[in-house]
């Protein structure tokens, strides 16, 4: 009996010994070797019985972007051995080693080995089954210009695939102007995918389109831990080329460059005083719309409102509004822009438009009318003798003038604030055109009064509801004695 026990004490104890010698920590990354752009997997593998799975917030000074773990048991020399599998799976942006990880392993702490990851360039691979190609319809051109850059898949017919995605190019520097809808085209070998983007350049000088990039996902067999195969999907990345284009600055300090043409709009050319005449200005052909600034144009005497610039292809559209109380031209609105088929800087412009404006001022102040001034005759006065009792009569009289005076005065004093509060219910402030109007001329030395100009204009011309502060504006109809 007591070699029984001694013999099972042996066991346990020989079980322990071992589990202690198979206790480690060793770390892979697979693949080793990545492109800029691709995931890579980092593996710990830890033998032993009681682990403490390790925190890791980042690898290599890179995001985690999935995490899993699996657990195995196998026999070796009679002895079972436990062990554990961490996958990180993140994206290495530059090549780096990751440092070794701590592990708490049956009350000890492991330590795993360094591991470096190997990050290449972005490159093509034009053997490979999938081939993405960039070409640009040009290479040298001046800023602003548009062209035309071609993208081309090539896919083999017999690659099989699970799932794809597709990143576009990098576009820094450059203004996105249209995107073309994929066309798909078959060949014995091949199916060609080819869609296309109209772009210019934003500044000068030498800019790079960085690869595109396809990401496509294929099904592989992996054999599990109990040796059987288990499909497994596996994602892997394919790169276009990088496109080089130098960009020239515009001659003769122009700014815009391409081939256009200007229109104008107005709904009306015949107003009241103070109505709004609302102007559109048009713009349409291939450069830079996206340079031309605000059209707004100073008139005297009459207030502008311009909307902000849409641009919707190779259109560029602007609405204004004017008000004015006295007839006045709307100038015309111009354009400079160097063409490249003259290779000049010509300049467009419209028509003015004439606005009349019923019942104007300027209407009134042009009529020259010369009034008769009337005749004064003044007579002379007989000398005659006033009695004593007269001149005391003149006197009361004179006193009764004052005194009635001053009760009038006074009583004006009284009535005062009645009389304003009448002058305030008589100016309607729904009305939100004269309102804008009377506020105008306080606005720039106001900034609660720019406040509600600002609303009054947004709604007017800009198509928004904002709700004015009532208790402010009347404040400021008070202030300003604004009738």
């Amino acid at each position: 009996m007591k070699m029984k026990n001694l013999g099972k004490k042996i066991f346990i104890t020989f079980i322990l010994f071992t589990t202690a010698v198979y206790a480690s920590v060793t770390a892979r990354v697979e693949p080793p070797v990545v492109h800029s752009g691709e995931t890579a997997t980092y593996i710990l593998t830890i033998s032993g019985e009681k682990v403490h799975k390790p925190v890791l917030n980042d690898i290599c000074g890179n995001q985690i972007l999935g995490t899993s773990s699996q657990t195995s048991i196998e026999m070796v020399n009679m002895d079972y051995k436990k062990s554990y599998v961490l996958s990180y799976e993140f994206a290495p942006q530059k090549s780096c080693t990751i440092e070794p990880v701590n592990v708490e392993v049956d009350g000890k702490t492991e330590k795993s080995n360094a591991v470096k990851v190997v990050v290449k360039p972005a490159s093509q691979d034009k053997d490979a089954p999938f081939v993405l190609s960039l070409k640009p319809s040009k290479e040298e051109l001046y800023v602003g210009e548009p062209f035309v850059l071609n993208l081309e898949l090539k896919q083999s017919k017999n690659a099989a695939v699970v799932d794809s995605k597709f990143i576009e190019p990098d576009f820094k520097g450059f203004w996105i102007k249209a995107k073309s809808q994929a066309t798909r085209q078959e060949t014995p070998e091949y199916i060609i995918t080819r869609a296309s983007y109209k772009l210019a350049p934003q500044r000068e000088g030498n800019l790079t389109i960085k690869p595109a990039q396809l990401r496509i996902a294929t099904r592989i067999n992996r054999r599990d831990m109990w040796g059987s195969f288990m499909p497994q999907v596996k994602w892997r990345n394919y790169y276009s080329n990088e496109v080089k284009i130098h960009a020239k600055p515009l001659p003769n300090g122009a700014k815009i460059v391409g081939d256009f043409t200007i229109s104008v709009k107005a709904d009306k050319t015949e107003i009241t005083s103070n109505e709004a005449v609302n102007v559109t200005v048009t713009v349409k052909g291939e450069g830079n719309l996206e340079d031309i600034g605000t059209f707004k144009p100073y008139i005297d005497g009459v207030n502008v409102f311009d909307e902000k610039i849409e641009i919707h292809g190779d259109a560029l559209t602007q609405k204004l509004a004017f008000v004015s109380d006295k007839d006045f031209t709307i100038p015309p609105f111009k354009l400079a822009f160097y063409d490249l088929k003259t290779k000049q800087v010509r300049q467009i412009k419209t028509e003015p438009i004439h606005i009349k404006v019923k019942g104007s001022a300027n209407a009134s102040s042009s009529l020259n009318i010369k009034k008769e001034e009337p005749k004064i005759t003044i007579k002379k006065a007989k000398e005659t003798s006033v009695p004593a009792t007269q001149n005391s009569v003149n006197y009361i009289w004179l006193a009764v003038v004052f005194i009635s005076g001053l009760v009038i005065g006074i009583a004006l004093m009284f009535f005062k604030p009645f009389k304003i509060a009448r002058k305030e219910k008589s100016f309607n402030i729904k009305d939100e055109k004269l309102l804008l109007l009377k506020l105008l001329p306080y606005k720039d030395e106001d900034e609660e009064v720019k406040k509600i100009v600002d609303i009054l204009e947004g709604n007017l011309y800009g198509g928004k509801k904002e709700k004015i502060d009532k208790k402010l504006l009347k404040e400021i109809i008070k202030k300003y004695d604004i009738a």
